[in-house]
């Protein structure tokens, strides 16, 4: 399991390409990506093709070269294999047969994030991508910002946005956070403020490259655990939209009190005032 450069091509162990020149096989998320780590250095192993989307069958073809006694190295398009992409299928498969597995570190956009945040590092917890929508997706977010400790989170350039505004709403406007693009590559770059002001950032320009969120922890137990009732909360709501406030507004400020889903309580108050 050979860790490869999450961009700069400079970012690879002397010990991985050692390996990579070793052995017979090497399995590639895309070999046309890893063809560019060969060219810089200067690698010629045999190349063949593994990933996500790869048929049970090559990952039996795989498992069926180590049983032959030959060595071979998984290597995905950056960092490291099985981290939020393949390679935990054959690695279970071949331990299972009491094969042995050798992990080889290197380059991680986890580790790269967190100490470039400046956020706590002293305990954290990767959550790699969120779920798309729905129930899950809520509850994700809602562990997220009770955690006490500092959460990363990998998401696309084209959803940074989405998923700033949607952590804002779980965890309040002013919880500490960092928006780490195309760490290692030349535009490599970190916006640090509030939930907030990151959110609004990433709605106002075009996220470009790899995004990893750093999300500060948890530090006043307000956020999931709630200090109040539902029905009360859709109280306060109702109060503060007769006082002149927006439903929207009056249900992420009783959220942010008092640690309630803001969706909850903007869906079931608006559904009793029809």
């Amino acid at each position: 399991m050979v860790a490869t450069p999450i961009g700069n091509l400079g970012d690879i162990t002397l010990r991985a390409i050692e390996v990579l020149r070793a052995v017979p096989l090497v399995a590639a998320e895309d070999t046309r990506m890893t063809r560019r780590l060969w060219a810089r250095h200067g690698i010629d192993s045999r190349l063949v093709s593994f990933h996500a989307r790869s048929a049970p069958s090559r990952r039996d073809e795989l498992v069926a070269h180590l049983t032959t006694g030959a060595d071979l190295a998984l290597v995905t398009d950056a960092g490291t294999p099985s981290v939020s992409d393949p390679g935990e299928e054959l690695v279970s498969a071949w331990s299972a047969r009491g094969g042995r597995v050798v992990p080889i570190p290197g380059a991680s956009a986890v580790l790269a994030a967190l100490v470039a945040s400046g956020l706590p590092a002293d305990r954290w917890a990767f959550e790699g991508f969120l779920p798309r929508r729905g129930k899950e997706r809520r509850s994700r977010l809602q562990s997220i910002c009770a955690d006490e400790r500092t959460t990363v989170v990998f998401e696309s350039p084209g959803r940074t946005a989405a998923t700033l505004a949607d952590v804002v709403e779980a965890c309040g406007t002013e919880r500490p956070a960092a928006v780490c693009r195309e760490l290692t590559k030349l535009h490599e770059d970190t916006w640090r403020g509030t939930l907030a002001e990151l959110a609004r950032r990433a709605a106002a320009e075009t996220v470009r490259g790899e995004v990893t969120i750093v999300v500060a922890g948890n530090s006043d137990g307000a956020v999931g655990a709630p200090t109040m009732s539902v029905a009360k909360g859709r109280e306060d709501v109702a109060r503060l939209v007769g006082e002149g406030m927006s439903r929207s507004s009056a249900a992420r400020e009783v959220a942010q009190r008092t640690g309630l889903p803001r969706r909850e309580l903007f869906n079931r108050e608006r559904g009793s005032e029809r």
